[in-house]
């Protein structure tokens, strides 16, 4: 077989695989077949080829197809290259040159936000979220750029009841209801927001990083000092609370849509 007719099997083959992946379980061949359009007989060919690779293994009292050992290892030697904070960190030194303040790369774990990188201007400000700092995933603006685009069932599963909403300095959403509504609005506007719900004094807006699938995998997120008080009288010379920074938004959509382009990632049509 030459290499041009080797491509097209290829490409067939990695669709089998990524459907596998997206499934809660095993899939049967039928439903595979159907679902990718092919004829039963390729299918049953790739599947062969995968099972004998170990990247697909067959349930043959179920008559289904799962996932092999050999993606186990795919992943566990992607996490090992820590892939996404070498493609980020680039990304994150250029933001911060341009806009002198701090910025970060965070995931979801859990109903939590973890720090997986954090890039400094020259002047370094002492923040909270370093590298390794787990937040409860409803404060910081990264966490709430990733769980507006979950569905809303997760949400809910993350989130179940009143006691799930830590509370750090007296701002910040704290119930599902107030959430979902925040959430939506972060969802429509692009871009989610954050002032002193973490640490008093300081406010971020952050941005989605989406894989393949149109998922959220991380957020890229600038910190910077803002100070407002929701409860001052009228005319009291105090920065405005409710802002939403657009213009520092639009900088750090830009550098999470080219992480996103370089993981081979998509946003997901709303």
């Amino acid at each position: 077989m030459g290499a041009s007719s080797d491509v097209p099997a290829l490409r067939r083959g990695l669709a089998v695989l990524r459907l596998l992946a997206s499934k809660a379980g095993p899939v049967s061949a039928a439903a595979i077949a159907r679902e990718l359009g092919l004829p039963r007989s390729t299918t049953y060919h790739l599947l062969s080829e995968l099972v004998a690779a170990g990247f697909a293994t067959h349930l043959p009292e179920e008559r289904r197809y799962g996932l092999g050992v050999a993606v186990f290892e795919l992943g566990s030697a992607y996490l090992r290259h820590d892939p996404l904070e070498r493609l980020a960190r680039p990304l994150l030194r250029r933001l911060v040159d341009r806009l002198d303040r701090p910025a970060h790369l965070g995931v979801l774990h859990g109903r939590e936000t973890l720090y997986l990188v954090r890039e400094q201007p020259r002047h370094p400000q002492t923040l909270v979220t370093d590298v390794g700092v787990r937040l409860p995933g409803h404060l910081p603006a990264s966490g709430r750029a990733m769980l507006a685009h979950l569905p809303p069932a997760q949400v809910r599963a993350l989130f179940p009841d009143t006691a799930s909403f830590v509370n750090r300095t007296g701002r910040g959403p704290r119930s599902l209801p107030e959430l979902r509504r925040l959430l939506a609005a972060e969802r429509r506007r692009g871009w989610a927001v954050e002032d002193g719900y973490v640490t008093p004094g300081f406010a971020s807006v952050a941005a989605p990083v989406f894989d393949h699938g149109g998922r959220p995998v991380a957020a890229i997120s600038l910190t910077f000092r803002h100070d407002c008080h929701p409860d001052a009288p009228p005319g009291t010379p105090v920065p405005e609370c409710g802002e939403q920074w657009p213009e520092l938004a639009a900088e750090v959509r830009r550098a999470a849509d080219e992480l996103s382009a370089r993981i081979g990632g998509r946003r997901a049509a709303d």
